[in-house]
């Protein structure tokens, strides 16, 4: 079981943070917990307000954000990423600029590089930070971010991303990262169905869901992913953490960067058109881990939920 990583202390640069979602709010929540002078936006501000019990402030627009040291965006979207950093209320939008800006959604390159070079106008350092898990791992302290773009933009911003989770790690200039994220997420949609799979097979050939994902979860194949959606697959508890279109979208970028390099893809092709049909069931806003259903029809078979505790390995 995996231990509860506490918030570290942080700089004194002052912060702004953009996006208070699932994801963006307990990462905002880590850098304010760990003593981090922050500011926030959120289009909806109800779902960043409560952040103000951490000592943040909130603003009503990501250019209130400008004057800060040190911007993080955690947006849906490429051009949610587009609007708040150039858009006309946006980050860059102002004579005054941040020193560093720092994205950790999960976007396109070129949407990316788009935002790099502007900034990189303005005389604003932009790093590409997208971060590995869920709000879950997150509140865990178990975040893992990627990291691209100037060397010593990364060494500045470097406590603020170790406090996000269990550390950054730099993998050199430009858009590197997010090809990594994208390759990440691909793996993502093919292991879940993989998983899936299996424990659906397991299920019709006699076994309970929890007591086969027990022994996977204690075998050499067992992982944070397989441990953290044992729940989930378990008790068919599908408050969603990520979105089968969310990941629909991401296998997407992923084809298309292996189509533009000429790198085959059939495992990740399959599953890709496995998840869009997952949706055109109808689940858009489940997590993604409703492709068990969709497997257990087409194995034909009923699934209903076990009602067993079973450990998520975060707690």
């Amino acid at each position: 079981m995996a231990a509860v990583k506490t918030a570290v202390k942080v700089g004194t640069h002052t912060l702004g943070w953009i996006g208070t979602g699932r994801m963006g709010f307990p990462m905002a929540a880590r850098l304010a917990k760990a003593g981090g002078n922050l500011a926030a936006y959120n289009r909806t501000r109800a779902k960043a307000e409560p952040l103000a019990d951490y000592g943040a402030t909130i603003v009503d627009s990501p250019a209130d954000l400008a004057d800060r040291d040190i911007v993080f965006t955690m947006v849906s979207a490429s051009d949610d990423l587009l609007e708040v950093t150039l858009g006309a209320k946006g980050v860059l939008s102002r004579n005054k600029v941040p020193n560093i800006l720092i994205d950790c959604s999960t976007v396109s390159e070129e949407a990316s590089a788009q935002v790099r070079s502007e900034a990189t106008k303005r005389g604003v350092q932009f790093l590409a930070a997208p971060v590995s898990g869920n709000g879950k791992v997150v509140k865990a302290g178990l975040l893992s971010v990627v990291v691209s773009g100037p060397k010593d933009a990364f060494e500045t911003a470097r406590p603020y991303l170790e406090a996000l989770g269990t550390g950054a790690s730099y993998v050199g200039d430009g858009e590197a990262a997010r090809l990594m994220k994208i390759c990440h997420n691909v793996l993502l949609g093919v292991t879940i169905q993989a998983l899936v799979e299996i424990t659906v097979l397991a299920e019709k050939a006699g076994v309970k869901r929890h007591a086969f994902l027990e022994f996977i979860n204690k075998s050499v194949m067992g992982s944070m992913f397989t441990r953290y959606k044992t729940p989930s697959l378990v008790n068919l508890d599908f408050t969603p953490t990520f979105t089968p279109p969310l990941l629909r979208k991401d296998m997407d970028l992923g084809l298309a960067a292996a189509h533009k390099l000429g790198v085959p893809m059939h495992l990740a092709s399959t599953a890709r058109e496995i998840i869009q049909s997952v949706i055109g069931h109808g689940h858009v806003t489940d997590d993604f881990a409703t492709l068990l259903l969709l497997q257990a029809e087409n194995s034909g078979i009923d699934v209903t939920p076990e009602n067993v505790k079973v450990s998520d390995g975060l707690s």
